[in-house]
């Protein structure tokens, strides 16, 4: 295609149109001598198989933006696996989030159910003492109010019997005591 292509680009040139005195083929006509000139450009062309070279550098270009587009798909996958790593970790991470947060939930009522346990026995044993320190109390006050009444009535039986005694009949209550005492000496 290229052995055609080069015959009809030299027929095809302006330097064909060209008239005057002395005709197409003259070296005093300048298109005829820049067709020379082209003509030589691109024997040079391939003789140093230029065109060859260019399609071998096309060739090792697309080789290389293939390669390229392999590295780049070959990355891409990568980072699709490590973004699915790094997903996987995250899921994870917030299950185990989710769990110490559910165990902490857990312990905190566990702990607070402890914690009304404990309140709850701590304020029975304090209605025990304080039970029982009135229970004392009560008891230190009958007995006070008895020894007060056992006091006054002691004094007024005292009263009483010193207005009603006479000498004779203490005289006998003196006799009788000394004599209950000698017997429980003995």
């Amino acid at each position: 295609m290229i052995r055609l292509a080069l015959p009809a680009a030299l027929l095809a040139t302006p330097a064909l149109a060209a008239t005057g005195d002395y005709g197409f083929f003259s070296l005093r006509n300048t298109d005829f001598v820049v067709t020379i000139g082209f003509v030589i450009f691109l024997g040079i062309l391939f003789y140093f198989k230029v065109p060859s070279k260019l399609l071998g550098m096309l060739d090792d270009r697309a080789t290389g933006i293939r390669k390229d587009l392999d590295e780049a798909k070959s990355l891409r996958d990568e980072a699709k696996a490590l973004l699915a790593d790094y997903e996987r970790k995250t899921r994870e991470a917030r299950a185990q989030a989710d769990e110490i947060v559910a165990t902490a939930k857990a312990e905190a009522e566990a702990s607070n159910v402890q914690a009304k346990k404990d309140l709850e026995a701590s304020v029975q044993r304090r209605l025990a003492t304080a039970g029982e320190q009135i229970e004392s109390a009560r008891a230190a006050a009958v007995k006070e109010v008895r020894d007060q009444a056992i006091m006054v009535a002691t004094a007024v039986a005292a009263d009483v019997l010193a207005k009603q005694t006479t000498a004779s009949d203490a005289d006998a209550m003196i006799d009788r005591s000394i004599d209950t005492v000698r017997e429980r000496l003995h």
